[in-house]
């Protein structure tokens, strides 16, 4: 009985190493939009659901937040993913930066 599960914990043991081996180190950013004066809630959540590919409802719940607490992470991600989409929020005039 004892070897048996002797074999089982080498067995798990293995499958942890494998599943460490397999995990890489991304550097993730977000990608965030601050609140402002100028623009409406329907430019936001158009420009949010064009540019970041969000829902409708996703879009709305982060102007909601960019509105009630002054800023809001749309995306997270590689540094390169994220660049084009703030250059296409701050074309649309909306304030955004990756950090």
């Amino acid at each position: 009985m004892i070897q048996v599960f002797n074999m089982k914990a080498g067995h798990q043991e293995k499958e942890l190493q494998e599943t460490l081996e397999v995990i890489e180190v991304i550097d993730v950013n977000n990608l965030v939009v601050f609140n402002d004066d100028f623009n409406t809630f329907d430019h936001v959540i158009q420009t949010l659901i064009k540019v970041c590919k969000h829902t409708p409802e996703q879009a709305e719940q982060c102007t909601w937040l960019i509105h009630y607490k002054g800023k809001c992470a749309v995306r997270s991600g590689p540094v390169e993913e994220l660049k084009p989409m703030r250059q296409a929020i701050c074309d649309a005039g909306i304030d955004a930066r990756i950090l």
